[in-house]
């Protein structure tokens, strides 16, 4: 692909297939997503018309490449052996065992087998089966990328190498105003001729390097779809046609057409266009920096533990359920438990938290976290693609290759765009042609600077490379952005709506007051309510037992427990049926507070929640619980206070307790006591009011209402990236994360506005310039080099606005 044409003719293409419900091109990335019906299509038919069209195919898929080294072969026999025994294995695609080189190379699907199970079949067939070197398709990808930048680069020297001198055969002799140094057998007023040939052998080498822009541009033709190819291919023959023709005439003896040859403006635009394309490509290299970046992290090797024996292997080959041994200093190879020891972690390259994280048996470590001091032993939970980092990869990739709203216009642009210019070019020759009282010279001047200064590319490029670099530096800072949309959307966000417990606050809530009522002791109303509260999942009730545990009190035997939702829990202790809850749960079952209302009136204003206790329908006390706002849960309000957002606190606390909160971080509006399942509710009622708005929360019980906002905000779920019901995933439980991620698509989508501006400002001054309209009232007429140039440079400017991107700051930088 080379423009935004190439992208918006496969795309079109693929849709067409019966079966395809989706298909994207990236044209920064150089991907065709697609969703489709495997039943009605084979991937195979999408690939064959994706390859009818004229480009190719390099499929993505979850295949492995893995070559084995073999110890113990004799004979074509023993290869011929190997390749029965391991292409007989389930998963296995291809098989090739090469005698003299004495290596198996096997194209696996990972999901099926594991690449110890051909280890081991080739050890049963009688041989070793030594180290192994594994590519997977990443690599390659990065590999493919590589040699392209190479030849590129190779392509525009040679191209260089040939066109210098062209343009110097060329120029010199009409300019020569200080008498630079000219072979004078090739001096075009003495030897027409030999000028002629010269230029001729001069330009052969720079097209044959570029063949590429022939091949590609006029099959693109043929199929009714051109693209930029297609507008170098055409002008830059015609200037050779051209030329041939005068070289025909001078053979003929008509001298003066020496001055009629155009080699040296094919040689050169050819040169300029490999240049900016050799830059497109690094650049375009780096705007996927943040995945390899991500993709490097995970080590490569693991030590299991087998029978107390330690033996190190390729992390490909562990299974879940395997013992591995991580000792300080070293990473984290894949997800799971820990079994024994303890340690710090630091986790900052999935959570973006710099404080490392203590762990100890039973709890989670994640695959390329670094275990800074103990030695730990843990089991493999998660492998390979269901590892914590392979889902935040695989969430940016997914993000990258969506399409944004905004790139819909130039998406549309793009697809009239190459048959716009082409009939430009041709139209403006044609009347300058007769403008010009039948001047060829002039207007195949106007038709080639037409054809070469349009450019699609950058018309391609200004939304895709933006939206990679944009979530690739959100990735940096732990927010993850779920595609270009959810990008968009974000800047628009004018209401935000924050979930109170976990969210503003830590969710980690403390016991602060045990008030007993009814002649019963603190530690009794404690005990028992803890003892009925043991089987509840709510942070309140998880607050109530921590709390009788630092007490030292012992359990109950409990039984008959129900947790009602936005209401509390009965359960029965001891024989005693235990109510605990809210106000309203206490309402409706009937039993009077009256004595109770004023402490817990006072509690609520402290911003303690107060959970009235009831032991047989008769009020038993107050038990109240605090938790703690987050230290970055002010800071953060404020400065969605200057983005000009209006900040909400959603509840299913009394309205004394969230007001108290509301009012420690500043926030705006309260809504208090409203029950999970009413949560979205609240956020269609913001919506009719032609509100924009964000849900933040923790993306459990707050899923309806993260699916319902304009932009659902998941906090501190890092570990759990593939959340379905939020747009943007926020590693860590910093605040500050939800200014910043607003922040960031307001920069993003700038920039994505500026690269659009550009793309179309560009082609709409170039085009008529190169038309000759400056000329037409007595300006310069544009030389198709400098048209060449100009083109070049465009969408290389493009992509450098979006790397510009790279040095985003996020707003809690530098922050303690």
């Amino acid at each position: 692909m080379t423009c935004a044409a190439c992208a918006g003719r496969i795309e079109k293409v693929a849709r067409k297939l019966p079966g395809v419900s989706l298909a994207n091109v990236n044209l920064a990335s150089e991907k065709l997503f697609v969703e489709y019906d495997e039943q009605e299509l084979p991937l195979e038919k999408i690939k064959e018309a994706v390859t009818k069209i004229g480009y190719q195919v390099v499929e993505k898929t979850n295949r492995s490449k893995v070559a084995i080294p073999i110890g113990g072969m004799s004979c074509a026999a023993c290869a011929a052996r190997i390749e029965k025994a391991v292409g007989k294995l389930p998963g296995v695609e291809t098989v090739s065992v090469n005698f003299a080189t004495e290596k198996a190379t096997v194209n696996y699907d990972p999901h099926i087998l594991r690449l110890s199970a051909i280890r081991e079949a080739i050890e049963k067939a009688g041989y070793k089966a030594l180290e192994v070197s594994k590519t997977d398709a990443a690599e390659e990808d990065r590999a493919r990328k590589q040699k392209e930048i190479r030849t590129l680069w190779t392509k525009f020297i040679v191209s260089a190498v040939f066109s210098l001198p062209l343009l110097y055969v060329a120029m010199v002799p009409m300019v020569n105003i200080i008498q630079l140094p000219f072979p004078g057998g090739i001096d075009p007023m003495k030897f027409p001729m030999f000028y002629a040939i010269a230029e001729l052998a001069l330009v052969a080498p720079a097209i044959g390097v570029g063949y590429r822009f022939y091949t590609v541009g006029y099959t693109a033709l043929i199929h009714r779809s051109p693209n930029m190819d297609s507008l170098i291919a055409i002008g830059t023959s015609a200037a050779v046609l051209y030329s041939v023709y005068n070289v025909i005439q001078i053979w003929n003896g008509n001298f003066a057409a020496v001055e009629s040859l155009y080699f040296e403006t094919a040689g050169v635009i050819i040169t300029l266009i490999l240049l900016g394309k050799s830059l497109e490509a690094m650049s375009k290299g780096r705007t996927g920096e943040a995945i390899k970046k991500l993709m490097g992290l995970a080590p490569k090797t693991a030590i299991l533990v087998l029978d107390g024996i330690e033996k190190e292997i390729p992390i490909d080959e562990v299974e879940i359920g395997d013992k591995i041994a991580v000792k300080p200093g070293a990473k984290i190879p894949v997800d799971g438990t820990i079994l024994e020891g303890h340690t710090a972690i630091d986790e900052s390259m999935l959570t973006g938290e710099s404080m490392p994280v203590d762990k100890k048996a039973g709890d989670m470590v994640y695959a390329a976290s670094l275990n800074t001091n103990g030695t730990i032993l843990f089991r493999a939970d998660k492998i390979g693609s269901d590892t914590a980092l392979a889902q935040i990869i695989k969430l940016v990739e997914d993000a990258q290759g969506a399409k944004a709203p905004i790139a819909q216009l130039a998406d549309i642009v793009s697809g009239y765009f190459v048959p716009a210019v082409c009939l430009i070019a041709l139209g403006a020759g044609i009347a300058w042609y007769f403008g010009t009282g039948g001047d060829v010279k002039f207007a195949v001047t106007i038709f080639i600077s037409v054809l070469v200064i349009a450019c699609p590319c950058a018309l391609g490029l200004a939304t895709p490379t933006a939206i990679m670099v944009g979530t690739g530096k959100g990735a940096e800072n732990g927010i993850l952005i779920k595609g270009g949309e959810a990008l968009e959307t974000a800047h628009k966000i004018d209401t935000i709506i924050f979930d109170k417990t976990g969210t503003i606050t830590e969710g980690k809530p403390k016991v602060t007051d045990v008030l007993p009522a009814g002649g019963i002791s603190a530690d009794e109303l404690l005990q028992m309510t803890a003892s009925a509260e043991k089987g509840s999942e709510h942070p309140l009730g998880d607050a109530i037992v921590f709390g009788a545990q630092e007490a030292g009190l012992e359990f109950l035997k409990a039984g008959g427990f129900n947790a009602i939702p936005g209401r509390g829990i009965e359960a029965t202790a001891r024989g005693v049926a235990v109510l605990a809850g809210n106000r309203k749960f206490m309402d409706e079952r009937g039993i009077a507070l009256s004595g109770l209302e004023g402490a817990a009136g006072r509690l609520a204003e402290d911003g303690k929640t107060p959970m009235y206790v009831a032991f047989d329908g008769e009020p038993a006390g107050i038990i109240a619980v605090a938790d703690v706002v987050k230290a970055s849960s002010k800071a953060a309000i404020e400065s969605l206070r200057k983005l000009g957002i209006e900040t909400l606190m959603i509840t299913g606390d009394n309205e004394k307790t969230a007001a108290a909160i509301a009012r420690q971080v500043g926030i705006d509006k309260v809504l208090a006591e409203v029950l999970p399942q009413d949560k979205s509710n609240e956020v269609k009622a913001l919506q009719a009011d032609g509100r924009k708005v964000a849900m933040v929360g923790d993306g459990i019980n707050d899923a309806p209402a993260l699916a319902q906002a304009d932009i659902g905000i998941a906090i501190g779920s890092g570990t759990d990236v593939a959340m379905e019901s939020a747009d943007i995933v926020l590693m860590r439980s910093d605040l500050m994360d939800v200014p910043t991620a607003v922040d960031l698509s307001k920069k993003t989508i700038r920039n994505i506005k500026q690269n659009l501006f550009w793309a179309f400002g560009y082609n709409v001054v170039g085009i008529p310039i190169a038309a000759g309209a400056l000329y037409l009232f007595g300006g310069p007429l544009l030389n198709p080099i400098f048209a060449a140039a100009a083109m070049s440079l465009s969408s290389v400017s493009v992509l450098s606005n979006a790397l510009r991107l790279k040095r985003y700051k996020p707003l809690n930088a530098g922050r303690e």
